[in-house]
């Protein structure tokens, strides 16, 4: 057996939820107790044909999302880390995280979560006002999540995240304070907070129909608070929308941010192997009757546009992935990877959004990384188009 593999983050997509919330572009939605079956068959299956792909490789981080995947029962969780343990290495320190949502959450569940080596949960609240959960089409009310939250602090988990929005329908910015103060008074306190404006997609019932949302002024003054509320209680923000209390910076997204190896298993599930990149079939029923044996027969049949990157591709999303880091990211380790300087390759750009103050320098021993300020943040789409190559 190989001795020095490289490290892997997994992905493993649940795409069923109670109903689809009114702001959700993700490949979820409800589905019967027969095809929820006939989905976690298939993907045992596809996790267990794939390993041979992954010999070499040491799992460091899994991350099981969705959808719901809390709407499963807990003996298919049991299962699904079973299936992952006996065909893939893990790590000792593996970080092993699971999306839950208010509502779905038993305390039956969350011991077998325990038992099958979830480590790390994040709860998917959005808001704690009763009105605005219920505007986004959330099944839950914000005493179904303080349950929630009571429940898993029982069965012994610690590392909790807790997932936020502002910029939603009928909310001011008492009604997020409010939110962010509910948040931060429990006891004990939650590990890490992400906090997200609504973005409204294409095809979601918001497109067609958003109730009111709030100003613009007021949303960058929910921005404002956001970071400064959660400072005060002691998380640190190390991405643009993400705050963790010392050490608890969530590995799996830090992975995608700084362009490490995945592999995702499930419907629509997104992997970058040694800069390569596919996803697999967005349509369920193809890929469950590819693993039923009824539908396709070649083993990659369920991937679809496999991208070797190009280097000016590489070095793109080494630019807006990383600027996404509050640490930004290493002129070092830009050149290490692409044997050219950022300079050579961005001539100008650095230093034009240094002198307007959006980029900024930081010394870190030898090394020199350059990051957003935070009115490079404001900016953020904008300052990381002038990194796009092509």
């Amino acid at each position: 057996m190989p001795t020095n593999r490289k490290p892997l983050s997994i992905y493993i997509h649940i795409p069923f939820c109670v109903r689809k919330c009114f702001y959700c572009d993700f490949l979820s939605g409800p589905a019967d107790a027969g095809m929820r079956k006939r989905y976690i068959e298939a993907l045992l299956k596809e996790i267990e044909e794939e390993s041979g792909s992954y010999v070499n490789y040491e799992a460091v981080t899994v991350f099981i999302g969705g959808g719901t995947p809390s709407v499963l029962e807990g003996e298919d969780i049991l299962r699904i880390m079973d299936v992952l343990r006996d065909n893939y290495a893990f790590s000792s320190d593996c970080e092993i995280s699971m999306e839950v949502n208010p509502g779905t959450v038993t305390e039956e569940k969350a011991v077998l979560w325990k038992k099958a080596g979830i480590n790390r949960i994040s709860i998917g609240l959005q808001s704690a006002n009763d009105r605005e959960l219920q505007a986004l089409g959330r099944i839950h009310y914000s005493h179904d999540f303080l349950e929630t939250y009571k429940k898993l602090i029982k069965s012994g988990f610690s590392n909790i995240n807790i997932d936020l929005m502002s910029a939603i329908p009928y909310q001011t910015l008492e009604s997020y304070r409010k939110t962010l103060q509910v948040v931060t008074s429990l006891e004990p306190s939650p590990v890490h907070i992400s906090a997200y404006s609504l973005i409204i997609e294409e095809g979601t019932p918001f497109y067609e129909e958003c109730p009111q949302l709030p100003e613009e002024d007021v949303e960058r003054e929910m921005y404002k608070i956001t970071d400064e509320i959660l400072s005060a209680y002691g998380y640190d923000r190390y991405e643009i929308s993400n705050y963790a209390k010392p050490g608890y910076e969530c590995r799996h997204n830090k992975v995608y941010w700084q362009r490490g190896d995945y592999v995702g298993f499930g419907i629509g599930s997104a992997s970058l192997i040694d800069n390569v990149r596919f996803h697999n079939c967005r349509e369920i029923e193809s890929y469950v009757n590819r693993y039923e044996g009824r539908g396709l027969t070649d083993k990659l049949s369920v991937k679809e546009e496999i991208q070797k990157l190009t280097v000016e591709e590489q070095m793109e999303e080494f630019m807006f992935l990383g600027l996404r880091m509050m640490c930004g990211v290493s002129r070092q380790a830009f050149e290490r990877c692409f044997h050219k300087s950022m300079d050579e390759v961005y001539p100008g750009i650095v230093d034009k959004y240094i002198g307007l103050g959006m980029l900024v320098r930081i010394c870190d021993g030898d090394e020199e990384r350059i990051a957003l300020t935070e009115q490079g943040i404001d900016v953020s789409n904008m300052i990381m188009a002038e990194f796009l190559l092509s």
